[in-house]
């Protein structure tokens, strides 16, 4: 046989020789593969991949690409992504995955984890928008340098508010509804309704991935959040410190009750690393949050360190993770990396729980 009379069956079972890094399998067992057709020397395959950008799902469809070069034909590859049973809903049609960001209490730094963990997977090319539900604290507008007031056109009959844009990513935030030194003083009920009322009437674009920046702790934001959006998966933020490890653990439990996935523990200010002598001062303690991991059997995402840089990033409206250089930016830009071949792995073995039988 000759690499021109390549059929789509044939072209299919050599792609049984690109293995999934995750699944211990190869990507047409695991289903990953859902058409193939070829014609006139150009194999199109769509893939079941749902984490756009993440660096395993990048080397599928490289090793994908490199099959069909060792058969002497192209590839043109697409994505099919799957939606699990619970985003199969109106909320958020455009957007394909929704990451929470989450902590038992405040101050372990999760809105700046949220923020840069957005930037960096918009960094990574996703297309990225950054839903502040801290509705007490919403301090993201600073941290990306954003105070436009959102624009509101009419969609259909129906009035949506448009998102500004801050480095790359869309934005919607109660700090950007209200004026800077005004308190948010709301009641549980009003809380939720406002979040609610902003689930449907921001117009989001297309969205690779949607952050959610949820306030600390397991309240009534947090439960309108998980009954109210179709959460791919938890990204959950703690200190090596004993206290909010206990916390934090609380609310994994709580997340278990309303049968999110938590996509794992990433522990902030891990390690504070003297400018003057170059030894690392273990400030908050030590693999709290590596231990937390282990105890309640999710996987540990990584530490990021206690860095001044961190903070004056903040207060200027620059993620740090879209500096150029320094560990502290490295470190927030392999977490973005982890979080998304999370996601990817996910989605993945969803496929492969559901897939449908191979084509004889």
């Amino acid at each position: 046989m000759t690499t021109t009379d390549i059929s789509a069956a044939d072209f299919r079972d050599r792609l049984r020789a690109v293995d999934d890094p995750a699944l211990d399998t190869d990507i047409v067992s695991a289903g990953l593969v859902t058409d193939v057709t070829v014609d006139d020397g150009t194999a199109a395959v769509e893939l079941a991949l749902g984490a756009p950008h993440a660096p395993d799902e990048a080397a599928i469809a490289d090793r994908v690409r490199e099959v069909a070069d060792d058969a002497g034909i192209d590839a043109e590859l697409s994505a099919n992504v799957p939606l699990f049973d619970s985003a199969e809903s109106s909320v958020l049609p455009g957007v394909k995955n929704v990451i929470a960001v989450a902590s038992g209490k405040g101050g372990v730094g999760k809105s700046t984890v949220a923020v840069n963990l957005a930037a960096g997977l918009a960094d990574r090319g996703a297309n990225v928008g950054l839903f502040d539900a801290d509705v007490y604290g919403p301090n993201v507008p600073q941290m990306l340098g954003a105070d436009a007031d959102p624009e509101v056109t009419t969609v259909d009959g129906e009035d949506r508010i448009e998102p500004p844009t801050a480095h790359g990513l869309e934005l919607m935030s109660v700090g950007l509804l209200i004026d800077d030194d005004d308190p948010v003083v709301w009641r549980g009920p009003v809380a939720q309704n406002t979040l609610t009322d902003l689930f449907d009437d921001v117009a989001w674009g297309p969205l690779d991935y949607l952050v959610v920046d949820l306030p600390p702790g397991t309240g009534d934001v947090q439960l309108t959040v998980l009954q109210n959006l179709p959460v791919t998966g938890t990204v959950v933020v703690t200190t090596p410190q004993s206290v909010a490890v206990g916390d934090t653990r609380r609310g994994i439990e709580m997340f278990g009750e309303y049968q999110t996935n938590v996509l794992g523990v990433v522990e902030n200010m891990s390690g504070f690393v003297c400018p003057s002598c170059g030894d690392t001062h273990d400030i908050f303690g030590e693999d709290g949050g590596r231990t937390l991991a282990d105890a309640v059997d999710v996987p540990y995402l990584g530490s990021l360190p206690l860095d001044p840089a961190v903070r004056a990033g903040a207060d200027d409206g620059e993620p740090i993770v879209s500096s150029d250089e320094g560990d502290t930016a490295a470190a927030f830009r392999d977490l973005a990396a982890t979080v998304a071949n999370k996601v990817g792995v996910l989605r993945r073995h969803h496929r492969q729980q559901q897939r449908e039988p191979e084509p004889m």
